[in-house]
């Protein structure tokens, strides 16, 4: 077996792994750092499969992590790419109403974004029209000029590029096995001795902290996220257009996305996965996996905490694309919904499940062991976060 010695040791290349490695750098400028992953290249589940959005930071109340770090990584993500020279589609949001009562929501969405210093204008149905006509709206609507999309498979093959240049190795098909001593894991054909070992392996960080006696209230629930895409010709939607979401659910609720290359697709649905690489068929089938799923939906579904009945049983309908189609409807006219019609790549969502509360984690999670730390819960906003909020982490826990 090879035997590596490393100072810093990062399980993970998706978007937190990468920004890891760089705030490490920057900080510890001669220090030893090595990245593992069992696939073998960067981003191959939830940071390469997400939907390209970086967002503008006013969904988070005040308080939450998520706030602290959303509207600092807009900006931040944005002067990367420019700099890199990565495709943006700097064309904004626009958030719209249904009805009377969606207005309060829509209301504290701006709240929410002044106290967090995110640049946001409720417009009325005149500018809308100018600005998307191909929205809708009742009587008011938010409008969000720093949302952008990007590819977020390039920007992670940037940062990989970039990290390489300055001397940090990486160790591709190389999984996490297990613990061998204290600062000593097995990985694949190496056994890893470190100074710091930081966890970002998304879908299994709950598996992995509890090795190292973390993550005790916590498990993984992952939730598959599909779109569909356009097949017509000529849809010219410009901006992003968004309903108003549930503020207590984790999702934003089915929207349109127009993607760096000015196509456009509709969704996401976030129904429960049934294992955590639950991408195509029975690929990756794990009946371990799928026996505690169900477990933890069974007990949720049950006791209807974080009301998750409502949840699921609204998300598994978004499988039926009529349903889908027409909550599209519900936001915008003079779209042909049924040309949204080829399902896209899935992506999976490594949702954090509180087992002591039974409810589903809507902030950043993180825990610290005496030489490890854990990033357990980066849902979305996490990759438009990735800067501030792992420069955070090397801060506060190093």
């Amino acid at each position: 077996m090879n035997k590596i010695k490393t100072e810093f040791l990062i399980i993970g290349t998706g978007i937190l792994g990468l920004a890891v490695a760089k705030a490490l750098k920057k900080r510890f400028k001669n220090s030893k750092i090595t990245v593992i992953d069992k696939e073998k290249e960067v981003a191959q589940h939830a940071s390469g499969r997400n939907s390209g959005v970086i967002h503008a930071g006013f969904y988070y109340s005040a308080d939450s992590l998520k706030a602290k770090f959303t509207r600092r990584g807009n900006i931040e993500l944005t002067e990367f790419c420019e700099k890199k020279g990565l495709k943006i589609n700097k064309n904004g949001k626009v958030v719209v109403t249904k009805g009377e009562n969606e207005l309060e929501t829509l209301f504290e969405l701006k709240k929410r974004g002044d106290l967090n210093g995110v640049p946001l204008e409720i417009i009325n149905t005149k500018k809308l029209k100018h600005l998307e006509p191909y929205a809708k709206t009742y009587k008011y609507a938010l409008w969000s000029p720093t949302t952008a999309t990007i590819n977020p498979l390039e920007v992670c093959l940037a940062l990989k590029e970039e990290l390489t240049e300055k001397g940090i190795n990486f160790l591709f098909n190389t999984p996490y096995e297990l613990v061998i001593n204290d600062k000593t894991i097995k990985a694949g054909e190496y056994e890893i001795t470190y100074e710091i070992l930081i966890n970002c392996s998304g879908l299994y960080a709950d598996k992995i902290a509890k090795d190292f006696g973390k993550a005790q209230d916590y498990v993984i629930i992952p939730f598959k996220g599909v779109y569909l895409e356009y097949t017509g010709n000529n849809l010219e939607i410009k901006r992003n257009i968004y309903p108003i979401p549930k503020l207590e659910n984790p999702f934003l609720g089915v929207h349109y996305t127009v993607l760096v290359n000015g196509k456009v697709k509709l969704g996401p649905t976030a129904i429960p996965s049934f294992w955590r690489e639950n991408y195509n068929g029975l690929k990756n089938f794990s009946f371990e996996e799928l026996m505690q799923i169900l477990y933890w939906e069974l007990i949720l579904f049950l006791t209807n905490k974080s009301n998750f009945r409502k949840l699921a049983l609204e998300e598994f309908r978004k499988y039926w694309k009529p349903f889908l189609q027409k909550q599209a409807e519900l936001i915008s006219q003079n779209v042909n919904v049924k040309l949204f019609k080829k399902w896209s790549k899935p992506g999976i969502r490594a949702q954090l499940l509180n087992v002591r509360t039974k409810e589903l984690v809507m902030d950043f999670v993180v825990e610290k062991g005496d030489n490890d730390i854990h990033i357990l819960n980066a849902v979305s906003p996490a990759f438009t976060a990735s800067f501030p909020f792992t420069r955070w982490i090397v801060e506060k826990f190093i």
